[in-house]
């Protein structure tokens, strides 16, 4: 970057949000009208992916690797697939304090730093985002809340400014969108170092509560999963009534003259559950096929990004993560070497690429997957699979008795990268309860 200003970051994440579940990814229209224009706009005015992925198909795994640029399972708290209210109290299920961030190391950089929404890295007071270098939180601390009366799912309260439990009135969705153009108003108005905001909406997860659902807070209170209810129009309103507030965000910006210079990044933590329209994907969260992995990826930064890129660079969460410290002129730690690769030279020539390998693992069904250019190896139930992703998204092609050798070379090569992670816990947990799975026959 030589010598080119820091930008402000808005790095936003979506929370189940399929791949295909946007109009710019070939996402269907709502009876209501476009599900998301305003990310569609966006990604017509930036640089949208087609082959980018999530660290993990859960959510807390996958923040681990976003917040720290490294593979999550070099930490013990992301190994639970995902963290849920039992590791309340627990010591060591969360994001150490004394483990790099991106947030940290910004904020060693002369960022000002803020995190609005979503944190499922752990419960106070051994973690929590004012101790991994945020200057400021306000949002949710477990992995899912009402949208009304923001309780999670053991019925605790659980809305948070900074390290005090505080409530509000109104939809979350709603509430997490104007409290980022408070932040960034605020910012405005005292201006001076460039500022990192994390934005991590609850939205599209469960329960399936739109803005016009105060009532059914009372009946979901006991069963968050709402297993009984919702349908594809409550959860197009959903993902609307999130990219509506993502529309405030960038009018935000544009109105303090600073849409230029931020780099807005959306993605989505893992792909997408149950009325997730993921054509032509196969399966969804906690699943290593394409549908529970590959999400969509847009970044827009008109001082760096021309207007409708397009990039088929294969990528995973923790490589935006190592690209928003590059953009930032951000040092890793030393002790924490950073296992993320930045994009900056894609995002600015999107006809450039590079090989990158992607690495999985689940606890869940023995999953195992690994990316590597057109091919990917998967292994689910002891069985192993072998796909050409450009010729066979859907993954029912098993190549694996037609070409043995191809099979044996990447199943070698993922062994050889396991070996240098931590094995899994044999206390790890599995949550299930998170839909219906789709994977593939043998």
């Amino acid at each position: 970057m030589g010598n080119m200003a820091r930008p402000n970051v808005i790095f936003i994440v979506a929370d189940d949000l399929g791949f295909a579940d946007l109009g710019c990814y070939g996402g269907r229209p709502a009876q209501f009208g476009a599900v998301s224009p305003q990310l569609d706009a966006l990604a017509a005015h930036g640089i949208r992916f087609t082959d980018g992925y999530a660290n993990s198909p859960v959510c807390s795994p996958t923040r681990f690797a976003l917040m720290t640029a490294r593979y999550q399972y070099r930490l013990r708290g992301a190994a639970e697939e995902p963290i849920n209210s039992k590791s309340r109290g627990s010591t060591t299920l969360g994001l150490p304090p004394d483990h790099p961030t991106v947030a940290s190391l910004l904020k060693k950089a002369g960022y000002r730093t803020g995190l609005v929404g979503k944190w499922h890295l752990g419960y106070p007071p051994s973690f929590g985002p004012l101790r991994s270098g945020y200057d400021e939180f306000f949002g949710p601390m477990s992995g899912g809340v009402d949208y009304f009366s923001h309780c999670s799912s053991n019925g605790q309260h659980d809305l948070w400014f900074g390290e005090e439990e505080r409530a509000e009135e109104g939809y979350l969705t709603d509430l997490l969108s104007r409290r980022a153009v408070d932040y960034i108003d605020r910012m405005a108005a005292a201006p001076g170092d460039p500022f990192f905001l994390s934005l991590h909406y609850t939205a599209p997860h469960w329960p399936w509560e739109t803005r016009d659902d105060a009532a059914l807070a009372q009946e979901v209170r006991d069963n968050l999963f709402h297993l009984h209810g919702g349908n594809i129009e409550t959860y197009h309103r959903m993902i609307h009534h999130m990219d509506e507030g993502i529309g405030w965000v960038m009018q935000a910006l544009r109105k303090h003259g600073m849409e230029r210079d931020t780099l807005v990044i959306f993605t989505s933590d893992n792909g997408g559950e149950r009325f997730s329209d993921n054509w032509p994907l196969v399966g969804g969260k906690m699943d290593l096929t394409e549908g529970g992995i590959r999400v969509p990826w847009i970044a827009h930064w008109p001082a760096r990004i021309r207007a409708g890129a397009v990039s088929g660079q294969h990528c995973m969460t923790m490589d935006w993560s190592a690209t928003v410290l590059d953009a930032a002129g951000a040092m890793a730690d030393d002790a924490y070497p950073l296992d993320g690769v930045s994009l900056l030279p894609v995002l600015e020539d999107p006809g450039r690429s590079f090989a990158r390998p992607l690495h999985w693992r689940m606890n869940h069904r023995g999953q195992r997957a690994l990316r590597d250019g057109d091919w990917k190896y998967l292994r689910v139930d002891g069985h192993d699979y072998l796909f050409n992703i450009p010729a066979d998204a859907r993954e029912r092609a098993n190549r694996a008795g037609r070409d043995p050798a191809r099979l044996m070379a990447m199943r070698d090569a993922w062994e050889s990268w396991n070996a240098t992670m931590p094995p899994i816990p044999e206390d790890a947990t599995v949550s299930l309860g998170y839909g219906v799975k789709d994977m593939p026959q043998r």
